[in-house]
């Protein structure tokens, strides 16, 4: 009966996607440059993590993240994937118990249709990479925490002045202000809701 019942708690897994924070190890100790990131969730069960991300770390470098309805969640970068990366859960018996209940009740919320409705809010796009593209000609990899047709929120390390102009993918914008886990974009022009996602993603190079 153990032996089922951890099999069962090991195929509890959560597949979707959900805004969160995470603090990289190496970051931790840097001075004047951005140390927590904005990430979305992939997919998560009580042994692995995997998720979007503008700075992706090195494999086996020591990480935490947190989601509201997780909490928050440690370990090291198992892998690199396009875009973000895995990362092994390093937990107590007693965190991975608590784990499995949090996945399982979140899970039950999404399908029956009752989950925050605040992440309703604001439009995610479906694939939240892309790139700012700076004044000075630099590209830089972002994630996009969501978006609207006046602006959009920003995830990338860097952290631009008020007023900074940029592009992010092909659309024109200036830095409105600062976010805990990056900064929100003002588009100089109102965006078409239809073509906005296309129009974020960063253009394909020759």
């Amino acid at each position: 009966m153990r032996q089922d019942a951890s099999r069962r708690s090991g195929d509890v897994r959560f597949i979707g996607a959900l805004m969160g924070r995470y603090l990289l190890a190496s970051r931790k100790n840097r001075s004047h440059r951005v140390h927590v990131f904005a990430c979305r969730l992939q997919s998560i069960s009580p042994q692995m993590m995997v998720a979007s991300a503008p700075v992706l770390g090195a494999p086996g470098e020591e990480l935490s993240a947190n989601f509201e309805p997780f909490g928050t969640i440690r370990g090291h970068i198992d892998r690199l994937i396009d875009g973000g990366f895995s990362m092994t859960i390093e937990t107590s018996a007693e965190e991975r118990t608590l784990l499995i209940k949090r996945i399982g009740w979140y899970k039950k919320r999404v399908f029956h249709g009752v989950a925050d409705k605040r992440a309703h809010r604001r439009l995610m796009p479906r694939d939240p990479r892309s790139t700012i593209l700076m004044a000075d000609g630099s590209r830089l990899p972002c994630l996009i925490i969501d978006m609207s047709r006046s602006g959009a929120a920003i995830s990338a390390d860097i952290q631009p002045d008020f007023g900074t102009p940029l592009a992010v993918g092909r659309v024109l914008a200036r830095v409105v202000r600062w976010l805990d886990v990056g900064f929100a974009v003002q588009f100089l022009t109102e965006q078409d809701t239809e073509s906005l996602e296309d129009r974020l993603h960063a253009p394909v190079e020759d």
